[in-house]
């Protein structure tokens, strides 16, 4: 039977995910004037919704059972992927990363038999996210809503037609980290456990997700081609220039030099990715050396980065007393039901939380193991709390859509195709 606390924790999870989907109801109170214009705004920020949550649990749990009960759970839980996510986001998404692979996604879109923009943007949902299993899925998330972002959101005004972007780029960027074992949050987590590296996740794993981004993409490129070239005929209303000392001074272009020392940088926090203190030391030093060099940078994405590392880390506050309820549930599920409950519960708690909760089951065979895996990231793309990544496209991208807000419910309709190829291609292939 649950305690009370976790009995709490799940109502107030529950409580956490309707608000998700109440977002844009949010902010539409917040257009309109009156004195708690900023109160309707603070909930209408879908990265804060699970940080605020947290916040009332902790609350409740230290005059329930007294603060050291509340500090010592907050002790117990590791902060280490949302600290992460907070610092690849800020890296990632520094002007010398972002010009490098926007050059690489350029020249090999004039290498494509495609219209320039339509290749541009099959390759940022393609490449991009297999990629991300070289650099991380929350810096190929990051470098994909960015390109997306500058390149199509900003000026099209199809709003079903972001959203149906929006839904391959969060699946893609879920499958498309599993090519290795150290890219993606819900294989990371349970790599070791079960005896998995990189070589088994390419060849059970990799190339199946390959070939679902690939088709995703494909489709996604093929029913949008139209509006990708109407929009590539819209100015881009970006900034240009960065203030200091009150003269502008921005350098048109970046030199090698300072790119390589970006990717260095980049490099050297996913090396160290589970060690905290020496990546979000990198961080402190690679934010002084954007300061010295701030002419060839644009303004760093530290608030957005702070906002995502709070969504997640109040993500795993509240998912953390989910236990009680999950564990069995998953136990005493078959292969292919697995598959299916799997895919479906990450869109109401984060996958890499699901497969962890599932390595603690005893005797599971090899088919059990790769069923939850596979279901974990197959639904990785259907909300924002499916995958760690997901909050940082949510606040990349969010500003392109109308409130400023994205609707979950929308995001999950546009996420159900992609999910599906995804699905058939894990159990048909």
């Amino acid at each position: 039977m649950p305690t009370s606390t976790e009995l709490l924790a799940t109502i107030l999870f529950g409580l956490a995910i309707v608000h998700t989907f109440s977002v844009p109801v949010f902010a539409k109170i917040a257009d309109r004037p009156g004195p708690h214009q900023g109160l309707w705004h603070l909930l209408s920020e879908v990265e804060g919704v699970f940080g605020l949550w947290a916040t009332i649990f902790l609350v409740f749990m230290a005059a329930s059972g007294g603060l050291n009960a509340a500090v010592e759970y907050i002790d117990s839980r590791n902060f280490t992927e949302p600290l992460f996510v907070f610092a690849i986001m800020v890296i990632a998404a520094s002007r010398p990363i972002l010009d490098l692979v926007q050059r690489i996604v350029s020249y090999l879109a004039r290498v494509l038999p495609l219209q320039t923009e339509v290749a541009q943007f099959f390759i940022t949902l393609s490449l991009v996210p297999l990629v991300g299993s070289l650099i991380t899925e929350p810096a190929a998330m990051t470098l994909a809503a960015l390109m997306l972002r500058e390149g199509y959101f900003s000026r099209a005004q199809s709003t079903k037609y972001k959203y149906m972007a929006l839904g391959v780029l969060f699946v893609n960027i879920s499958i498309g980290g599993v090519l290795t074992a150290f890219a993606a949050p819900p294989v990371l987590i349970v790599a070791n456990t079960f005896g998995w590296d990189s070589f088994f996740m390419l060849t059970t794993f990799g190339w199946k997700a390959a070939i679902a981004v690939i088709i995703n993409a494909v489709l996604i490129t093929f029913v949008c081609r139209r509006e990708i070239v109407r929009t590539a005929r819209v100015p881009i209303r970006k900034e240009t220039r960065i203030e200091r000392g009150g003269v502008a001074e921005r350098a048109e272009s970046v030199p090698a030099g300072v790119i390589i020392i970006h990717c260095l940088f980049l490099l050297g926090v996913v090396y160290f990715s589970h060690h905290p203190h020496i990546f979000m030391g990198m961080l402190m030093l690679f934010i002084g050396y954007c300061t010295a060099y701030n002419r060839y940078q644009n303004p760093l994405l530290i608030k957005e980065g702070l906002m995502v590392g709070f969504f997640l880390a109040g993500l795993l506050i509240l998912g953390g007393m989910q236990q009680w309820w999950l564990q069995s549930l998953l136990g005493s599920l078959e292969p292919m039901v697995l598959f299916v409950g799997s895919t479906s519960l990450t869109a109401i708690t984060d996958n890499a939380a699901l497969t962890y909760l599932g390595s603690l089951v005893e005797g599971t065979s090899s088919e059990w193991r790769y069923m939850l895996v596979a279901g974990a990231v197959t639904g990785g793309g259907l909300t924002v709390i499916a995958n760690a990544p997901n909050p940082a496209g949510f606040s990349l991208l969010r500003r392109s859509f109308p409130n400023h807000a994205i609707a979950a419910q929308y995001l999950l309709l546009a996420a159900l195709g992609p999910t599906l190829i995804a699905a058939a291609a894990f159990i048909l292939l």
